[in-house]
């Protein structure tokens, strides 16, 4: 069985909001187009408190996007985005979700950012979302959503790593970084993902 994994289609990735993806609206009428395709529709969704400690404004005598370690990995410190109960963190009100099925939540422990829908980013806390996947007999994976080079990438390497067959679905996803996206992407596929255009799809 395949399923539909839409990542972060939330008000503060895209344009307008306080991280938006350069053009992550223009694949709005994709996502919902793609959902008609599939009997299994699932989407992730940031969900910080908002004391999050990868917000700049949480970390004393640093700046939006300055890097530093926290707990021993890697961070970059983001504006502030998708505050629980926010209007930031609700799904664009142009995502079609009647055929949404269930949302797993990420990025609540204010310690740790969470970028991919299955795991935290130290991989100390699963979000449940493998197990639900496995329970309905899914063993193929398509991604779209926000953003490409971050919790999209991310999902997808935590999905093959989970053993799941995943496609990424490159017209029905878009980078903060092109550059960074290209890099993504050769990892994907070095790591066995597959990238094709929706357009592909039965």
């Amino acid at each position: 069985m395949k399923a539909l994994v839409i990542i972060d289609m939330q008000n503060d990735f895209i344009p307008g909001g306080s991280l938006a993806v350069p053009g992550g609206d223009e694949i709005l009428p994709i996502i919902n187009e793609l959902q008609q395709k599939f009997e299994l529709v699932i989407a992730t969704q940031d969900w910080h408190p908002q004391d999050h400690s990868s917000f700049a404004k949480n970390q004393p005598g640093k700046k939006e996007f300055d890097t530093i370690i926290l707990h021993g990995l890697e961070q970059k410190l983001w504006p502030v985005h998708c505050v629980q109960n926010s209007q930031g963190a609700e799904f664009h009100p142009n995502l079609k979700s009647k055929k949404i099925e269930a949302i797993f939540r990420k990025g609540t422990n204010k310690e740790i950012d969470s970028y991919s829908g299955f795991y935290d980013n130290a991989h100390l806390k699963s979000t449940g979302l493998s197990g639900y996947l496995k329970d309905k007999g899914v063993n193929t994976l398509y991604f779209c959503g926000l953003a490409a080079d971050y919790c999209v990438y991310f999902s997808i390497i935590d999905a093959l790593k989970e053993g799941f067959e995943t496609i990424l679905l490159e017209d029905a996803t878009k980078a903060i970084s092109k550059e960074d996206f290209e890099s993504a992407k050769k990892t994907i596929l070095h790591a066995g993902g597959k990238i094709i255009n929706s357009s592909t799809l039965d």
